[in-house]
């Protein structure tokens, strides 16, 4: 059945295909490499990897960076922090995003261009840094939690998601829910959400991603070394670990410090990214269609 669709092509049609293909093999070549690569260094002795590079030799591999790694009480503690902060930013973020974008999707809704125009403006222009750090810094937030998650919480382009996904929900659901005298809440929470699920799902990801990942904001407003997230920890581990200025005449002290920045720099790698890895395939069965209901419809 293929081969007969396949013959149907014309010489065109099997060029395009071909470079497609190429293309394609050459961006998973591209995703893989340094994957694979990651993953062996990770658990290679430093100085055969400096001098060698790698190799899947067993006998010149070493679990000494994870267990250095593990074995570092501010790891669990960054641990923690970036599970908190991830899981109370995804939290409040979707659910400002979704109430943002329920009136917005209303035809009815007084006010919609002005608000979408107020909503776009943001999306190219910002306070900067020094400014917002007075907001957060006036407000008593400097320090702590909410430092992090609240001036991210909110994304105009998630919300313009959630927006397109809305109109993309038959009006007849509406009327129904009318007919049946559901309120404006009951109508949003108990009809509209549940036939939500895949952008939710994708705004989740999304949010959750961004805030596993970020550092800066971490860096900025936290002091207090006990509030950190796993990102800043690995980032102070790894400087930390690199040679000092004042320890240049020691050379053997020097190299050591080299080779245990460079072996803790993939084992830390790996570890930062095992809870995306571990949560993305629960997601991906929503993912697909979340975002390109989202971008189409509407």
């Amino acid at each position: 059945m293929n081969k007969k669709k396949i013959t149907r092509y014309s010489g065109q049609d099997k060029a395009l295909l071909t470079i497609g293909y190429i293309l394609l093999g050459l961006f998973v070549i591209a995703i893989i490499v340094p994957m694979v690569y990651i993953i062996v260094a990770s658990f290679m002795d430093p100085i055969t990897l400096q001098n060698k590079g790698i190799t899947f030799d067993f006998s010149k591999w070493t679990a000494t960076a994870y267990e250095r790694v593990m074995t570092n009480g501010q790891i669990w503690i960054g641990f923690k922090n970036a599970v908190i902060y991830s899981v109370v930013f995804t939290v409040v973020s979707v659910v400002v995003t979704l109430l943002a974008a329920y009136p917005l999707s209303r035809a009815d809704f007084r006010g919609k261009g002005f608000f979408n125009v107020i909503f776009i403006i943001t999306m190219f222009f910002g306070g900067g840094l020094i400014p917002t750090y007075l907001v957060v810094s006036n407000l008593g937030l400097v320090d702590s939690m909410w430092a992090v998650i609240l001036p991210g919480a909110f994304s105009v382009w998630n919300m313009t998601i959630a927006r397109t996904y809305y109109r993309g929900i038959p009006q007849e659901l509406r009327e129904a829910a009318d007919v049946d005298g559901a309120s404006e809440l009951t109508f949003f929470f108990k009809i509209l959400l549940p036939v939500c699920t895949p952008v939710i799902a994708v705004l989740v990801l999304w949010q959750f991603v961004a805030m596993w990942n970020s550092y800066f904001d971490a860096m900025i407003y936290l002091n207090d070394s006990a509030k950190q997230p796993l990102q800043l920890v690995l980032r102070s581990i790894l400087i930390q670990n690199q040679p000092e200025s004042g320890m240049i005449a020691d050379m053997q002290s020097t190299a050591a410090r080299a080779q245990l920045a460079e072996l803790l720099k993939y084992a830390t790698i790996i570890i930062s990214s095992l809870p995306l890895l571990i949560m993305y395939p629960f997601f991906q069965k929503y993912f697909d269609s979340g975002i390109m209901a989202g971008a189409v419809k509407g």
